[in-house]
């Protein structure tokens, strides 16, 4: 494992993002993402949209500590117990970054078609000023950001390996997208470690 220096803010304001460039050789991301997708309990994501329930073809998996719950789209889910490889990925993302987590949420975009609309993590269970470490396993996909007052956008390529830190006051004014790209083939694979502080 290799860790960047570049973890400068990317964003101008009310928040902050660093993105830490590829943290993983190529093999050993590559590697990490070929045993989560063979190993870990992953099923298709729900949530509610104008009263109808959404099954969405991305799919996803949460682990962490145990007895922690997450609720968000109005689901509610039980972390399943870390797996060792997880658990490797995540005192990486805690040696990076400073901070500690005790869940991680993952989700699994089988081509450039499945996307994430715009949306901020701010649910209760994360507290006043999520942090938020993202690792991404897979093809490089375009990330947006869009402050929620001004509209302004910050774009980057998430590129396979890397890891992308938000913290601060960035879930109360900026929302974040992973935006389709049709001509993408190829899988895409994100976690997400955050830390549970209330209501879990």
């Amino acid at each position: 494992m290799t860790k960047s220096q570049n973890d400068a803010n990317i964003l101008p304001y009310d928040g902050s993002a660093c993105y830490y460039g590829p943290m993983l050789s190529l093999h050993e991301a590559s590697h990490y993402c070929n045993v989560f997708l063979e190993t870990l309990q992953w099923q298709q994501d729900e949530f509610t949209m104008f009263g109808k329930r959404i099954i969405t073809r991305r799919k996803v998996a949460w682990y962490g500590d145990a007895g922690l719950a997450y609720t968000y789209s109005k689901t509610t889910r039980h972390a399943l117990p870390w797996t060792p490889h997880l658990l490797e990925l995540k005192a990486m993302a805690e040696q990076a970054s400073g901070y500690t987590f005790n869940t991680c949420l993952l989700n699994l975009y089988h081509n450039g078609t499945e996307s994430m609309g715009w949306h901020s993590d701010n649910e209760k269970e994360l507290g006043k000023m999520p942090v938020i470490a993202s690792v991404s396993l897979g093809a490089e996909r375009r990330f947006v950001l869009k402050h929620k007052k001004t509209n302004q956008k910050i774009e980057l390529l998430l590129e396979h390996g890397s890891m992308l830190l938000m913290k601060g006051e960035t879930q109360q004014h900026w929302l974040h997208s992973l935006p389709p790209a049709k001509r993408i083939e190829d899988l895409r694979m994100n976690l997400t470690f955050r830390n549970i502080v209330a209501g879990g």
